[in-house]
């Protein structure tokens, strides 16, 4: 059971608070029992893996505003910590907090990769890009030991499938092997999440994600073995990340990127409670400053949800901000041209089957 939530900051963690979900039934108040118990510090939370078994590997989306049809998450929670990330509200309707509880209770899907062969082997499955990642990072910690995202790369390469797949986690170059054979077959395409080249500011938004470097080391060595990467400026953090737009996107260039997307900082939910208390603890000299203008680009809130204007923003700031984006980018020859077209004329819905021969052989 999940304890009356405390102010606890600890190395390694993002969130520095664990409320309660917006669907618990009880709220818990911390109560002195006279001892001092209130003073006393709490231990770091442990990570724990907790095993799930849903009926489906992929997730369907219509959203006007995400480029992809279906994709597949490996992991529920993500212990990178990032403490502005949107998936964080999805654990209170498992009656656990979107704070703490997201980064420390991490659910997996043994037998995934026999799941998602089931489904593309249905005579009813339509072959398109299936991305992975768009929720949780398929390359989290939890990853190096569960391997999950990798036996779910390799059905995909036995069945000649396109992907796509964003990630923090330098871990993906472990996985080389397939992405180089998918590439060679223009079945995958790589994007790279970088928030910031300050590893300072690092070491508390994304406590335990890949460092700057090390995430442009990985579109160096993708690049090197012929993945097609680009690189996700998500998010834009007003007054805390927002000078860096130039230098970030330079890097990335210079590390291969050929292409880049911005995306600003939305708080829904929770998220904002969550983001506010870890900005006053870290940031607090410029709290409001960032406050307000995620504010003056949210019509007067600290989240707009509607399509269109959720991932942008509006309003000078966010129009400044996406003008000095696409003049970098011209400037430094990404967004040039048509992104990768992956290949879907190649899927097989079942190797074993005899292959029809072409008019010549």
């Amino acid at each position: 059971m999940r304890r009356a939530d405390r102010h606890q900051v600890e190395k390694g963690r993002g969130a520095v608070t664990n409320p309660a979900g917006r669907f618990e039934a009880t709220t818990l108040t911390p109560e002195d029992d006279g001892w001092g118990s209130l003073d006393e510090p709490l231990p770091n939370p442990a990570t724990t893996l907790i095993a799930e078994f849903p009926q489906h590997a992929i997730t369907t989306n219509r959203s006007p505003d995400v480029p992809f049809d279906q994709s597949l998450n490996p992991y529920q929670g993500c212990e990178h910590g990032c403490i502005y990330c949107f998936a964080r509200p999805a654990h209170a309707f498992l009656n656990l907090s979107p704070g703490l509880d997201f980064e420390t209770r991490i659910f997996h899907k043994p037998g995934l990769a026999a799941l998602l062969r089931q489904e593309i082997s249905s005579p009813r499955y339509v072959c398109k890009v299936l991305h992975i990642g768009g929720n949780t990072d398929p390359y989290q910690p939890a990853e190096r030991k569960l391997r999950s995202t990798r036996s779910v790369l390799e059905l995909l390469l036995e069945r000649r499938h396109p992907l796509s797949i964003i990630t923090k986690g330098a871990l993906i170059l472990r996985d080389l092997d397939l992405l180089r054979a998918l590439a060679e077959r223009q079945l995958v395409s790589v994007f790279v999440s970088i928030t910031s080249l300050d590893e300072t500011l690092k070491r508390t938004l994304e406590p335990r994600a890949a460092s700057p470097q090390a995430r442009l080391r990985v579109v160096r060595e993708l690049t090197s073995a012929g993945v097609p990467v680009g690189v996700m400026m998500a998010p834009v953090i007003p007054a805390l990340t927002d000078h860096e737009i130039e230098r970030l996107l330079e890097a990335a260039a210079t590390a291969g990127a050929r292409r880049a997307a911005l995306l600003m900082l939305r708080l829904p939910f929770e998220v904002a409670s969550l983001f506010e208390n870890w900005l006053r603890e870290h940031y607090p000299e410029r709290a409001d400053r960032v406050l307000n203008h995620v504010r003056e680009m949210r019509g007067g809130r600290l989240n707009d949800p509607r399509f269109g204007h959720r991932l942008r923003g509006e309003g000078a700031y966010a129009a400044m901000v996406a003008a000095r984006f696409a003049r970098a980018c011209r400037r430094l020859g990404l967004n040039q041209g048509a992104g990768p077209q992956l290949d879907t004329q190649q899927f097989l819905r079942d190797p074993g089957a005899p292959q029809q021969g072409g008019l010549f052989d």
